[in-house]
């Protein structure tokens, strides 16, 4: 399965047309969350419209700067993964949405406890011995995803908990933007694609186990 992996958007849609190539070519898009800028469900229909352009296969989550009616719009769409798993290709995508307060207001957000109860309810839901792969705005904890400028890790323990303890094949995350990587954790490659704002978005393909991160455009 070749898979694009696009986050933090925030209402840009405009490198869409640089990376026809591989969206048209994907069996499947994720979006990462922060599909607006503190925007609601008219912001976020535009911008999946305009990746639908490219390819119809896309799930997503919301993220912390996405309030709460985009969350009902992608839910309504079906294609919302947060708190619950979808099957595509033999593979259960499972998302959580939103992000660990931070150092200023957005409207999605939880605590780590709020965190660890979603993420266990997704665990539960799951089906046993099916490969999973996990869309989780908020990145893992102690990871080369969750770095900010100042050196501090700023991740999940609930997410890295999960990630642990279930080992899905991946984990597509975002939310820091300067913290654009691949780690692993476990059997677990954890990808932060970096924002799509600013051109990156990551190329993944489950089956021959490669990951790229590109780029079509400059910036941070």
């Amino acid at each position: 399965m070749i898979i694009v992996a696009l986050t933090d958007l925030h209402g840009s849609t405009d490198h869409l047309s640089t990376a026809t190539t591989d969206l048209a070519a994907a069996d499947l898009v994720l979006l990462c969350g922060d599909i607006t800028h503190f925007g609601h469900r008219a912001d976020a229909a535009r911008v999946i419209e305009a990746v639908r352009t490219y390819n119809q296969r896309i799930l997503a989550v919301a993220g912390n700067c996405d309030h709460p009616d985009v969350a009902d719009y992608l839910l309504e769409e079906d294609i919302d993964l947060h708190r619950r798993h979808l099957m595509v290709g033999g593979i259960a995508f499972a998302g959580l949405g939103g992000a660990l307060p931070g150092p200023g207001w957005s409207p999605n957000q939880y605590s780590e406890t709020e965190a660890r109860r979603m993420l266990d309810e997704i665990a539960i839901g799951l089906p046993p011995d099916v490969p999973s792969v996990l869309v989780s705005h908020q990145p893992p904890f102690d990871t080369a995803t969750d770095l900010v400028r100042v050196g501090h890790h700023v991740g999940s323990e609930a997410v890295l908990g999960f990630i642990r303890h279930q080992q899905p094949l991946y984990c597509f995350t975002g939310h820091i933007h300067e913290s654009r990587g691949v780690d692993a954790v476990g059997l677990t490659t954890v990808i932060n694609p970096g924002p799509f704002r600013h051109g990156h978005y990551a190329v993944v393909d489950t089956e021959r186990e490669t990951v790229n991160l590109r780029q079509v455009a400059t910036g941070g």
